[in-house]
C-alpha cells in the first residue's frame, strides 16, 4: 500500500530543511539564544494553523468522528502502555535524567511537524490520514505537557488534568474539530483558507530549520558518540512503532488507519520535548541529542517500516 520510494524521498526532503538553520548558525547570522523565541513561535504560533488546515481539507461526505475518536484512544493507550513498560524495565534507574528521557522520548514523536507531510505524501487520496496526524499530536501532547514536563523538571505540579488539556496541541485540535463540525470550509473566506494553508505548510520547514540551528551548536561526536542515545533512537524508531502496529494490525480496521498508526509512531522524537526543555531550561543537551539523532536516523527506519503495510 505504501511506497518505499515516496517515504524515502519525503523524509530526505524534510532533512534538507535542516540546512538553512545549520548554515546560518555556522555563518553567525543566528545565535543560540534565539532558539527559545523560535520554539515559542513554533509551538504557539504555527501549531494552530497546521491543525486547522488539516481539518479544513477533510471531506464532509464521510463521518470521520468515530475513527478520530478511536485513533485518539489507540494512540493514547499505545503511548501510555509503552511508557509504563519502559519505566518498569528501568524502574531502579528513574532517578537518572537519561532514563527518564528514555521513557518519554521513546514514545513522544514528531507526529505533527514531521509526520503530517510524510503521511500526506504517502496517502494523497486519503485526507483523513492528515487528520490522524493532528489527532496523534493531541493524544501525545496530553502526555508531553504533563508527564513529559514532569520528567524534565521533576515538578509534580505538571501532573494535572489542566496541564494535559490546556496546551497548544490539544486546544488547537478542539478548535479544528469545531471548524470541521461547523463546515468552516464552506463559509470561511478563501483568503483566510489560503493563509491558513500557507501557515500550516511552513511549520515543517520552520521546525527543521530550528533543528538545524541546534545541530550547528553541537559537536557531531556528542550526538553520535554516546551509546545510550542509540538506545533511545532504537526504542523510538523501531520498538515503539512495532508495538503500536501490533496493537491494531489484527483488528478489523481499515488499511489507512493501520498504516497511519505505524507511520506516525515511527517519527523521530518530538521537537516539542526539546522546545519545552529550552523553555524550562532543563536537560537541553540530552534532549537535543535524542531528537537530533533520531531525526537523522529516521531516513533509514521510516522507509523500511513502510514495507510492512
Amino acid at each position: 500500500m505504501l511506497s518505499f520510494g515516496v517515504a524515502l524521498t519525503n523524509v530526505a526532503t524534510a532533512l534538507i530543511y535542516l540546512l538553512p538553520g545549520y548554515v546560518l548558525k555556522k555563518w553567525g547570522k543566528i545565535r543560540a539564544e534565539h532558539l527559545k523565541s523560535f520554539s515559542m513561535l513554533l509551538v504557539y504560533g504555527c501549531t494552530p494553523f497546521m491543525t486547522a488546515d488539516a481539518f479544513l481539507k477533510l471531506d464532509h461526505e464521510q463521518n470521520y468522528l468515530g475513527r478520530m475518536a478511536l485513533f485518539f484512544l489507540v494512540t493514547l493507550v499505545a503511548q501510555g502502555l509503552f511508557m509504563l513498560i519502559t519505566a518498569g524495565v528501568f524502574r531502579k534507574k528513574q532517578e537518572e535524567d537519561r532514563y527518564r528521557m528514555l521513557t518519554i522520548a521513546s514514545v513522544m514523536g514528531n507526529v505533527g511537524f514531521f509526520g503530517l507531510p510524510i503521511i500526506r505524501a504517502l496517502m494523497p487520496g486519503n485526507p483523513e490520514a492528515a487528520v490522524y496526524s493532528v489527532v496523534f499530536s493531541a493524544s501525545m501532547n496530553v502526555f508531553v505537557f504533563s508527564v513529559g514536563v514532569f520528567n524534565l523538571t521533576r515538578d509534580r505540579k505538571f501532573i494535572s488534568l489542566k496541564a494535559a488539556i490546556c496546551n497548544p496541541a490539544v486546544l488547537s485540535f478542539i478548535a479544528g474539530l469545531i471548524l470541521y463540525l461547523t463546515r468552516a470550509d464552506s463559509w470561511l473566506p478563501q483568503a483566510v483558507k489560503n493563509a491558513t494553508s500557507v501557515l500550516g505548510t511552513i511549520t515543517t520547514p520552520f521546525c527543521m530549520m530550528i533543528l538545524g540551528v541546534r545541530l550547528a551548536t553541537m559537536q557531531i561526536k556528542d550526538i553520535f558518540g554516546h551509546p545510550f542515545n542509540y538506545l533511545i533512537a532504537l526504542s523510538k524508531l523501531i520498538l515503539f512503532p512495532l508495538f503500536s502496529y501490533l496493537l491494531v494490525v489484527f483488528l478489523p480496521l481499515d488499511p489507512v488507519f493501520k498504516a497511519s498508526v505505524l507511520v506516525l509512531s515511527s517519527t523521530p522524537s518530538a521537537t516539542n520535548i526539546l522546545n519545552l526543555a529550552e523553555m524550562h531550561g532543563c536537560n537541553q543537551r540530552l534532549t537535543a541529542d535524542c531528537v537530533l539523532l533520531s531525526t537523522l536516523i529516521c531516513i533509514i527506519t521510516i522507509p523500511l517500516l513502510t514495507l510492512l503495510v
